[in-house]
């Protein structure tokens, strides 16, 4: 059986990797440089989302197994990473 954690994470990958797939094609059909960089302005604001997303469907899943400690540790790790992201 797929936990239900899981199965939710991998869904959320899939949808997300859907959404690429589909902005790539826009690109493609529209074929102008404007509308291209337009869409894939949209997708900057889908990538972080679903990382956001699905890293915290992850920890409400392993709250329960995690100190606090390593519980610190891995927002200190998301925070380092969405700062590394946004940073310009």
């Amino acid at each position: 059986m797929i936990n239900k954690i899981v199965l939710s994470m991998a869904m959320l990958r899939l949808l997300s990797g859907s959404i690429e797939i589909m902005a790539a094609l826009l690109m493609l059909r529209f074929n102008q440089i404007e509308k291209a960089l337009l869409v894939n302005s949209g997708l900057a604001l889908v990538g972080p989302l679903v990382l956001l997303t699905t890293t915290t469907i992850g920890l409400v899943g392993l709250a329960d197994k995690l100190s606090i400690g390593k519980f610190v540790w891995v927002l200190a790790g998301v925070a380092c990473l969405f700062i590394g992201i946004l940073k310009k």
